[in-house]
């Protein structure tokens, strides 16, 4: 609680108050050609919530088997091809990649394979949040604040693969829709700053 305090009181404005509930109340920005450059010149953290994925086909309540992907919500043919455009979006932008830590579930995994190919390591801590109690989210959130605020080296940006109700528990924000990018910049001990939303539609404009 008191990193959550913490990122609030310094972030000016850029992170809600607790209890905000979605993207209507959260001060969405869109992102534009200056993120871009930002984002060429490194040091920032790109977070990938994972494409779009058949609802018909719900997780496994209460705990899902990670080596099982039919007991879990899977990625629809849109939401892989979605993976693909975003990834060969990030390329053609020239927007360096260092590490790229993903969400055990079938599908964050298959949307990195997809975004990015082979190059990911799998952590735990990313797991999806949704379907936990409280406490079982301590680790979680305590890892989100983590890979948000920590830095990272001019000239590479940090590739997280998650999902939106992690981000919320983290900032009260669920960043819609499935398939959307989240740029943070990293501020070590103060946390971490919002930056821009990238829907997967807008990428095509943002590049040359």
């Amino acid at each position: 609680m008191k990193i959550l305090v913490m990122l609030v009181g310094l972030l000016l404005g850029a992170l809600t108050q607790p209890g905000a509930v979605g993207a209507e109340e959260f001060p969405v920005r869109l992102a534009d050609v200056e993120l871009l450059q930002s984002l060429r010149d490194g040091g920032l953290v790109i977070y990938l919530r994972h494409g779009t994925t058949d609802t018909a086909q719900p997780d496994r309540v209460p705990e899902v088997d990670l080596n099982d992907c039919s007991t879990q919500r899977p990625l629809t043919e849109e939401g892989l091809q979605s993976a693909v455009k975003t990834g060969g979006a990030i390329r053609a932008a020239r927007i360096p990649v260092g590490e790229i830590l993903v969400s055990p579930m079938c599908r964050t995994i298959e949307t990195a394979e997809a975004a990015f190919g082979e190059g990911y390591t799998v952590h735990n801590g990313l797991m999806y949040t949704a379907h936990m109690t409280s406490q079982q989210k301590k680790y979680a959130l305590e890892t989100i604040n983590e890979l948000l605020s920590r830095p990272v080296p001019a000239g590479s940006n940090r590739v997280l693969v998650g999902h939106a109700p992690n981000i919320m528990d983290a900032m009260g924000y669920f960043p819609t829709p499935e398939g959307v990018t989240l740029i943070f910049r990293p501020l070590g001990a103060n946390g971490y700053q919002y930056l821009a939303t990238i829907p997967p539609s807008l990428w095509p404009q943002l590049l040359p």
